[in-house]
């Protein structure tokens, strides 16, 4: 009974801390990370500062926690990456998985395009990069000419300006995102087969 009790505990622990998390990330994005206070996201919470403190002592805690639980389906997918043969299937499926995570994280990465400043003094600035590096030493061939490489790289960046720049045409979101995903997937296959 006590362990069931402890679990419950834990998972109402978790949707309290997400809760703060979404909170915290809707303030940053409406006002920016500079200007908003933990107590406004307690106030936003309808809970006490110390209710607060209690998940997170500071605004770069919160979005450190944000950082790591939103892009660990990226740091998987580099894992999975790493272990697979180094072909265009692997390459393709790369694209598509981080696409659908990148989808997944889209209030982040919005926090980050729009904070860049504040994003460079935080830890997640470094942590970001090493993914980023990740990402491109297994979509990219050391030994590729040059042009493919800057192909395999550009795939990733095109997801990434997809999910930016096409917010405002017009159009479903998920038609966008299979064209912006469909151009990614091309400079793939261009670079695999050189061009």
């Amino acid at each position: 009974m006590d362990r069931t009790m402890d679990g419950t505990k834990q998972q109402r622990r978790g949707n309290t801390r997400q809760r703060i998390q979404d909170v915290a990330l809707e303030l940053f994005a409406e006002q920016g990370y500079e200007k908003t206070s933990l107590r406004e996201i307690a106030e936003r919470l309808e809970v006490t500062k110390a209710a607060l403190y209690y998940h997170f002592k500071t605004k770069e805690e919160i979005i450190v926690g944000i950082f790591t639980d939103l892009t660990k389906p990226i740091e998987d997918l580099i894992e999975w990456g790493r272990e697979q043969p180094h072909t265009l299937e692997t390459k393709h499926e790369l694209v598509r998985r981080y696409s659908k995570a990148l989808s997944e994280a889209a209030p982040l990465f919005r926090f980050m395009q729009e904070n860049q400043a504040t994003v460079r003094e935080l830890q997640i600035g470094d942590s970001f990069k090493d993914r980023m590096r990740g990402l491109r030493d297994i979509i990219m061939d050391p030994e590729a000419p040059l042009i493919d490489q800057v192909r395999c790289v550009s795939a990733i960046f095109t997801l990434h300006a997809g999910m930016f720049f096409l917010n405002d045409l017009d159009g479903d979101p998920e038609d966008k995102r299979a064209a912006v995903l469909e151009v990614a997937v091309d400079l793939v296959t261009q670079a695999h087969h050189g061009g």
